[in-house]
């Protein structure tokens, strides 16, 4: 007997402004849970210590969340100077404790330093996997393992303020990017060691942060848009942003209605491509309908990679 699906088909993403507390996937499961929906994901974990901006993708959007988890990101940081410690965050352990003996210009100069493309070593407290599971299931053990320097790129980075033993930043980074793993490294250039005690993700991707919205919010919402012990998910749903947004730095190609069905069963088919080439967006050319990613073959071939189930 076929197991019953729990919960609704409902596409789409939610901008979650993710609160202190609480991992990435506790509230995405309480996202999923409010919106009914049999299906979901996150795109890129923020630790219970951060805050701000989680996509959360819904139904047949999560066969897009890889294109957010490849996005750049901006962050808001705050490091504290003179201690280090084994998360290189709050949550740590003290390690080493130094004493703050540098200016303003020299902070400026070592924050600035970081610009640009360079290699950094994961943190063990990161969720990347290793034989299967994250890194930080064998931090908690007292297990090192070994990692390998990843390339990272850091498109802009600013000290909005130094005082006392406190730096405040804003990063413009690549993916891959562990902003815990930056400041351990500002406080070992400076010599005095250094831990995040405020993290916010304030941009994915040009995902429109007017749009973000609160757990405690979408909880209000829901309870208002209940009829009796239904929820009118036509009102929830329409606080969702459409699929394509996760790929909407993709060239977009259009479907012919005679190639549709082709198309849609997983087939090559000819399109008009232009000068494209890589991945592209697919849209059927009659209704406008969004079908998936695909990837341009050659000159007016497309070869569809993930497709929307409708």
């Amino acid at each position: 007997m076929a197991k019953r699906k729990k919960g609704r088909d409902v596409n789409g993403i939610f901008l979650l402004n993710k609160a202190l507390g609480g991992s990435s996937n506790q509230v995405m499961q309480q996202v999923r849970r409010l919106f009914g929906a049999a299906k979901a994901g996150h795109t890129g974990a923020l630790d219970p210590l951060a805050t701000g901006m989680l996509p959360v993708c819904l139904g047949e959007a999560t066969k897009f969340s890889q294109f957010l988890l490849d996005a750049d990101k901006t962050y808001r940081v705050t490091a504290k100077l003179g201690i280090r410690t084994t998360t290189s965050d709050a949550d740590g352990e003290i390690v080493e404790r130094r004493p703050v003996e540098v200016s303003e210009s020299q902070v400026l100069d070592a924050v600035m330093s970081f610009k640009g493309k360079s290699k950094q070593v994961p943190s063990m407290f990161s969720a990347l996997k290793y034989q299967g599971k994250p890194l930080y299931y064998y931090a908690r053990q007292g297990i090192d393992v070994p990692r390998e320097a990843r390339d990272i790129d850091i498109f802009a980075i600013q000290m909005t303020r130094f005082e006392n033993d406190e730096v405040d930043m804003q990063v413009h980074c690549s993916k891959g990017t562990y902003i815990r793993s930056l400041v351990d490294d500002l406080g070992q250039l400076l010599g005095c060691g250094a831990y995040v005690t405020m993290l916010d993700r304030i941009q994915v991707a040009d995902y429109p942060v007017a749009q973000m919205m609160t757990l405690d919010t979408l909880q209000s919402l829901a309870d208002e848009y209940k009829l009796g012990e239904q929820t009118d998910f036509q009102k929830l749903d329409a606080l969702l942003l459409p699929m394509d947004t996760a790929v909407a730095s993709l060239p977009s190609v259009k479907v012919s209605i005679q190639k549709l069905g082709f198309f849609c069963n997983g087939n090559q088919v000819e399109a008009d491509t232009g000068d494209l080439s890589g991945l592209v967006r697919a849209y059927a050319e009659d209704d406008g309908r969004f079908l998936g990613v695909a990837e341009v073959e050659r000159p007016g071939r497309l070869a569809p990679k993930r497709l929307v189930v409708y």
